[in-house]
């Protein structure tokens, strides 16, 4: 790229938006005034513009680079939306022989809204029998097998009604007993092919964390309790998307830097269904069965929405009542 002279806000244009923003991130202002011959103000003034056209917010790279890098990561995925939809379910905890209608909805707004992304975000599986949690009385619980084939079916479904979305499973904690209790009782089968969970499902891309343009973020779990959703983007400082906690919600924080959402994406299982009938003691849960549609506009992410389950075959959207 041609050096640009000047030190005009006028000159600091030549540089596309997408670039900038790129290049904000990396190396931070001064690096930049440097590297284009530009005064620092004039380059402070181009990442407010953005930033007031977008509604996102650009923080420069810490002393380290440690916090911007994170999207570089072997363990994240990250990814520039400018236009269209992210889809994610969550908490999934797929149970042979029973289908939930968060799962049925989920399929048909894969195939009406065609996403660029569907993000299955942890604890697709149960694995009750590798739980370190003793069983409660004679409790059945299906077999590892039966388990890993009822997911499997269950994906393909999502596979076959979008196959042109990109498909990404960040890790939940339910997930990691695949893994943890081979590590614990055969370490030495590290790194065989096989052993490894994302072996049995070659077309989702497995990480930690999914990071979106340059504030949003998708993961499992992050802070717990009531107020986790405002916690996890008060302390990330990004839009957060998190599960694990099943309570289905957006909440809004707003400050100097704009607007920003924490979200809880829920649980597709149902919250009475009988992966939870013993643990929960059939008390009353602050859970809620649907997921998240994310919408991206000129790289700026609107108001996410929810997808409710209202009843056995009713999901709520956008002040409607649909059956599934």
């Amino acid at each position: 790229m041609p050096v640009i002279k000047g030190s005009s806000l006028e000159a600091s244009q030549v540089v596309k938006d997408d670039i900038f923003k790129d290049e904000f991130l990396k190396i931070g202002p001064h690096k930049m005034a440097r590297k284009y011959d530009l005064h620092v103000s004039s380059v402070y003034k181009r990442r407010r513009a953005i930033e007031l056209r977008e509604g996102l917010t650009i923080a420069p790279p810490s002393k380290g680079g440690h916090v911007q890098q994170l999207d570089q990561h072997p363990a994240a995925i990250s990814l520039g939306i400018q236009e269209g939809h992210i889809l994610i379910g969550s908490d999934s905890h797929y149970w042979p022989g029973y289908v939930s209608t968060a799962h049925r909805a989920f399929l048909e707004f894969a195939k009406e809204y065609k996403p660029k992304v569907i993000i299955k975000n942890g604890d697709e599986a149960d694995f009750p029998q590798i739980s370190r949690h003793a069983p409660i009385g004679w409790e059945e619980r299906p077999k590892l097998s039966v388990e890993i084939d009822n997911l499997k079916a269950m994906l393909s479904e999502v596979e076959k009604v979008s196959p042109h979305s990109r498909r990404i499973w960040p890790l939940g904690n339910h997930d990691a007993r695949f893994e943890t209790r081979l590590a614990t009782i055969a370490p030495e089968y590290a790194n065989v092919h096989g052993v490894h969970l994302k072996d049995n499902f070659p077309k989702w891309e497995p990480c930690w964390a999914v990071f979106i343009n340059a504030d949003t973020v998708v993961k499992h779990r992050m802070k717990g309790g009531v107020h986790a959703t405002r916690n996890n983007t008060l302390n990330a400082g990004r839009s957060m998307f998190t599960g694990h906690l099943h309570s289905l919600k957006v909440t809004p924080l707003s400050d100097y830097n704009g607007t920003r959402w924490g979200g809880d994406c829920g649980t597709m299982a149902d919250p009475y269904g009988p992966q939870f009938y013993n643990y929960t003691e059939l008390n009353p849960l602050d859970w809620r069965s649907g997921f998240i549609l994310l919408t991206f506009v000129k790289g700026k992410l609107l108001w996410p929405e929810t997808v409710w389950v209202s009843g056995p075959d009713t999901v709520q959207f956008r002040g409607r009542e649909w059956r599934v």
